[in-house]
């Protein structure tokens, strides 16, 4: 056993330098509040162990929230991108999101020099083995080598890395992801805490050579330049951009993988823990879609000096020789050679409904924790959470009230609320589907929700504040210009030709935009609106357009909000209330909600339960 020696006092420690352990010591330090943060590698500093992207269909949102409060993800996205494009252009703009490739390895160093460079944080290498509790309070976080660091608030935020198991076929190893050493002691500190552990698991897919792939069979796939970035704080697009390329599995990869079943982890027993619904492996895929013939494929460059392609969608766990032989099925990769195998890794990972909604712990003040700890998956959802906890444990060191978005002020407010309040028993990943009010909770919109309540916690910088303040000025201004009233012989024709109704009074390029004529149109056939960018262009014509349905989704926050504001005593005793059924007592209990909207979303609570809630609180 190491002998115990005091290292160094902090205010904060932050354990885990992934993407949420990064957006908390950011939050943290530039708070005024002296941070460390601790990473059992410092090559693993905000590494992409799985896809070398960020965004995608509602991740897109959260990366432009994070941005808006003041976070690093966004900036540091656009800076390493080396592909940009929009989903979801067919549909409507709730959920279009932006989805960016990155040069991975350039991430991790613009991330690492980020925190190196900011004042108030020190980034220090080592593995945090127990969070000291004294008191019932913080007090410390003890290292491997027996160092401790005094503090008095925490945020764990470790990834995938506690006790990780690496699994590839009959072939298994105590590890991290990409090869790193896995935490393999802070388990027992968590438990000991009173943390309820859970056993989640995640894939990653093989990296083949750049040079033996067949690129002239396969689809490829642009990324474009008139799209806005993730931060606003950006003013341009890259135009040279590198291609992704697309192809397909086909039956004879399908009668590989069934054929070998007996050798999958995933169906052999050997993997018991949970993996994430909504990213499954390829065999997986095989199996539960077995009516379809082939699976898309997309081949993603890892970087701009590296010849490794990422193979997303061929995620497995399958044994090193079963894995050449399904990737040879594929059309375009008959020569591939492999860089990187693919695998399965199973960590530990915590309960969430163990958290309040600012993400501390119920039983101990002043321990947070953020990210994959907290049974999500994604790079996003982490960073997401990490700024939450960064934000609100210098919030506990400042003795003010935590910061809590509401489900109808950010996606980031319907991530956490679901985990705090429903719990996960699988990998959680955000979706736009998960939102009540998603047409209100845009990308496009999330400087205007956020950037405000980013300045009044103080991370949003006065050159990020004036920036805000000049894009709201154009879009009122551009507002106001859009609503005034054409005379109808300059439009009449026009309008008509879109199978609008006879004029018989002037219209406004808003009433043109109401009756589904594009603003693109209306500006080349007026000459209006040059002197705008296309992304407050495309902000006010969504406004607009979507004017009727946004003042719908207001009403329904505003009735939603009545239920928020009926707070629940921190103290109250659900058993001794008359009326509640033993099961929503129970999970009440558990949970401990803040106010009567929250309860109404715990599952096992039922709208006979609030009633009695409702009448208790009038008592």
């Amino acid at each position: 056993m190491n002998t115990q020696y005091f290292e160094e006092s902090f205010e904060a420690v932050v354990i885990g330098a992934g993407h949420a352990g990064c957006e908390a010591a950011l939050a943290l330090a530039r708070k005024g509040h002296k941070t460390a943060i601790l990473s059992v590698n410092l090559e693993n500093i905000a590494f992409m162990a799985c896809n070398p992207s960020i965004g995608g269909t509602a991740k897109g949102h959260l990366v432009r929230e994070i941005d808006a409060l003041g976070g690093e993800m966004g900036i540091n996205a656009d800076k390493t991108m080396t592909q940009i494009k929009m989903l979801n252009r067919g549909k409507g703009s709730a959920v279009q999101s932006l989805r960016a490739q990155s040069d991975k390895f350039r991430y991790h160093a613009l991330m690492k020099k980020t925190l190196e460079n900011t004042p108030n944080l020190s980034v220090i290498q080592c593995e945090a083995v127990e969070i000291i509790v004294e008191n019932g309070r913080v007090s410390g976080v003890k290292n491997a080598y027996g160092g401790i660091f005094r503090c008095s608030t925490v945020v764990v935020a470790t990834g995938v890395y506690l006790n990780g198991k690496v699994i590839a076929g009959e072939w298994e190893r105590a590890a991290g992801p990409s090869g790193f050493s896995p935490a393999n002691q802070l388990t027992a500190s968590l438990i000991s805490l009173g943390f309820e552990i859970m056993r989640f698991k995640t894939g990653t897919p093989a990296r083949v050579d750049r040079r033996s792939i067949d690129f002239s069979q396969l689809e490829r796939q642009d990324g474009e330049t008139n799209v806005y970035p993730f931060s606003f704080m950006t003013e341009t697009i890259p135009e040279k951009q590198e291609p992704c390329y697309i192809t397909y599995t086909n039956t004879q990869t399908h009668k590989i993988i069934l054929d070998n079943l007996d050798r999958s982890p995933l169906y052999n027993g050997a993997i018991t823990s949970t993996g994430p619904r909504y990213c499954p492996s390829i065999e997986t895929k095989v199996v539960r879609f077995s009516d379809k013939d082939r699976h898309q494929i997309f081949l993603e460059p890892e970087g701009d000096d590296t010849n490794e392609i990422y193979v997303q969608g061929m995620s497995t766990s399958m044994p090193h020789d079963i894995q050449i032989a399904m990737y040879r099925s594929i059309k375009g990769l008959e020569n591939c050679r492999f860089t990187r195998y693919a695998y399965a890794i199973e960590y530990d990972c915590i309960n969430s409904l163990d958290l309040k909604a600012s993400l501390e712990f119920k039983k101990i003040p002043g321990i947070f924790t953020a990210g994959q700890i907290n049974g999500t998956s994604g790079y996003e959802e982490a960073a997401a959470q990490g700024l939450i906890a960064g934000i609100n444990a210098a919030l506990y060191l400042e003795n003010r009230s935590p910061f809590i978005l509401s489900r109808d002020e950010a996606y980031i407010g319907v991530l956490i609320d679901d985990l705090v309040t429903k719990g996960t028993n699988e990998p959680y990943r955000m979706m736009t589907s998960r939102a009540e009010y998603r047409l209100f909770l845009r990308q496009d919109n999330a400087d205007s929700r956020l950037t405000e309540k980013g300045r009044e916690i103080g991370l949003v910088s006065d050159e990020r504040y004036a920036k805000f303040l000049e894009r709201t000025k154009k879009i009122g201004e551009l507002t106001d210009e859009i609503n005034r009233p054409m005379f109808p012989k300059e439009c009449r024709e026009f309008v008509l030709s879109y199978g609008g109704n006879e004029l018989h009074s002037g219209l406004s390029v808003a009433d043109m935009i109401k009756r589904n004529i594009p603003l693109s149109d209306i500006m080349e056939k007026f000459d209006l609106y040059k002197e705008y960018p296309f992304d407050i262009l495309e902000r006010v014509e969504t406004d607009i357009k979507y004017e009727g349905y946004l003042k719908k989704n207001y009403e329904q926050i505003e009735k939603a909000r009545k239920l928020e504001e009926k707070k629940l005593p921190e103290d109250i005793d659900y058993y001794a209330i008359k009326g509640l059924r033993a099961e929503a007592q129970e999970k009440l209990d558990r949970i401990r909600p803040l106010n009567l909207g929250q309860a109404g979303r715990i599952s096992g609570v039922n709208p006979a339960d609030i009633s009695v809630l409702m009448v208790y609180l009038k008592r």
